[in-house]
Parts: structure tokens; C-alpha cells; sequence
């Protein structure tokens, strides 16, 4: 029997036992389910700064998991180890919800203040951050999510109240773009517009030269985000090679600094 899933705009059409685009998310008997629930790739306890969320919080630390898996096809991806592959080529140990909340539980004593979904895309694995971020507000724990913002809107509403901040990449301000990477702009910038009114949301862009970096780009896009929030905290962040695109060099300083200018026009905190 096959079934639809319903977490991306991808809405994958799965046979009985096929895998979606994401490499996370499987149709079992006639139901879509994720295979990557609890399986963690990777754990540490990092400072929030390094999400980045530089306004919530700051000076904490939190402990960031990442699992298998993402709904984009990034060729400049820089945790494609864990992204781009499937249950069979991920290291992966299990860890329920309340195992997790315990390890958070138990690095307070060195500041931790929660649970961040990290490294590669959280919301492909839509049940377990669900199950998780309940389970951490019952233990007052903070939940945030690293995300490239590619969702439908009823999981994403189903999650929110739940969640206390977000970093949305906002990887491009163009359809093209967004096309390249399996994407699309309207469902990313949607997901922000929807998060903004929900919880703590802070924007990045990792600039990659001759994709992203034109200044009539960053001027439309910041532009757009003032419409939101002027004050929303936005990063603009330095792409160096990897993945497929080992090819291209990262951008000089100056560009990065001209772009944070401009950036500066409309928004009022600007990081780079």
C-alpha cells in the first residue's frame, strides 16, 4: 500500500517499505514513519553561540544531537557525512526521549540550559523532537532547532508550541537557488514568518561566492526579514570548500563585511 508523507512539500509517494528522498522517513504497512527516531550520530554539549542563537540565552551552553538524514541536496553541505546518508551508513546509538532529557538533565551543573536538534535537518525526524521536546519542557529544559526551515505547515504547528527557539537558514532570497538545492524559497520563508510569531528565531545565511553573495540579493532578503521583525538577529556566515563544491574558495573578508553593511540597513542586529 502506498502512502504520502506528510511532513515536507516534498510529500514523497512511498511504496511499502521504500525510503523518502530525506533517507529518514519509510512507509510501513500503509504509514510513514521516521527510521531515524532516537538514533544519534551526534552529541555535545556546545556553547549556544555556535548554533548560532546569539540572543537567547547568551554565555550558555546546550546539548546538540543530530541523527541521519535531510530533505535538501546541498552540494556545499558541511556535515554531509551525517546528511546525506541512511540508516545503513550512520553510526548511530539510540537514545529514547527520556534517556535524552537525563543527559541534558545531568549537564546543568555545566550550564547547560536544554536540547538543540542539530548537524543535519531535525524536523525529517518530525516524532522524536516531538516526543522530546515534551518530554524537556515537563523537566524545564529549553528546545531548540537548527532547521533549513523546509516543512508543512501542520507538523511545524504541531511542534512550535513546544519549542522555544529556532536558527532558520535562510540559504538564499532566490527561487533558483532554492531550486538547485531540491527546495523552495516561499515554504522556507513561510516556516519563518510562522516561527517569528511562536518563539525566539534567529536567521543565518552561509554566503558561498557567485551563488548568494550579490548586494541587490542581501538588500531584497534583509529587507524582507525588517517586514518581520527589524530587531530579528540575523548571521551572515563564511562558506569554505566542502562536500561537492571543494571547487570554489570562501569569500574575501570584504565581501562579507559589505554584505553585513548592507544587512545593517534594515536590520538592527547584525552578525558576521
Amino acid at each position: 500500500m502506498s502512502a504520502v508523507c506528510p511532513i515536507c512539500p516534498h510529500r514523497c509517494v512511498l511504496s511499502d517499505g521504500a525510503i523518502g528522498l530525506c533517507r529518514a522517513r519509510q512507509n510501513t504497512g500503509g504509514v510513514v514513519r521516521s527510521i531515524n527516531y532516537g538514533m544519534i550520530t551526534s552529541i555535545a554539549l556546545d556553547p549556544i553561540e555556535k548554533k548560532p542563537l546569539y540572543c537567547f540565552y547568551p554565555g550558555s551552553f546546550i546539548l546538540s544531537v543530530g541523527s541521519f538524514g535531510c530533505n535538501f541536496c546541498c552540494p556545499f553541505c558541511q556535515n554531509h557525512e551525517i546528511s546525506m546518508s541512511g540508516l545503513q551508513g550512520s553510526a548511530a546509538i539510540y537514545y529514547s526521549p527520556e534517556k535524552l532529557v537525563d543527559v541534558a538533565i545531568e549537564t546543568r551543573s555545566s550550564g547547560n540550559i536544554g536540547i538543540a536538534f542539530t548537524y543535519n535537518e531535525p524536523l525529517i525526524g518530525y516524532e522524536y523532537v516531538r516526543d522530546t521536546a515534551v518530554a524537556a519542557r515537563q523537566r524545564n529544559l529549553q528546545t531548540v532547532l537548527v532547521t533549513n526551515g523546509y516543512v508543512n505547515e501542520k507538523p511545524l504547528l504541531d511542534l512550535l508550541p513546544n519549542i522555544n527557539a529556532l536558527n532558520i537558514d535562510l540559504k538564499s532570497f532566490s527561487k533558483d537557488f532554492y531550486r538547485r538545492i531540491c527546495g523552495d524559497l516561499d515554504t522556507v520563508k513561510k516556516t519563518i514568518e510562522l516561527a517569528s510569531e511562536r518563539a525566539h528565531v534567529e536567521i543565518t545565511t552561509l554566503i558561498i561566492p557567485g551563488e548568494n553573495d550579490s548586494a541587490e540579493e542581501m538588500r531584497n532578503l534583509t529587507r524582507w526579514l525588517s517586514g518581520i521583525d527589524p530587531h530579528i538577529p540575523y548571521h551572515i556566515t563564511r562558506f569554505y570548500p566542502r562536500y561537492k563544491m571543494t571547487d570554489k574558495s570562501p569569500p574575501p573578508e570584504s565581501t562579507i563585511e559589505s554584505l553585513a553593511e548592507i544587512a545593517s540597513e534594515s536590520l538592527s542586529r547584525v552578525f558576521a
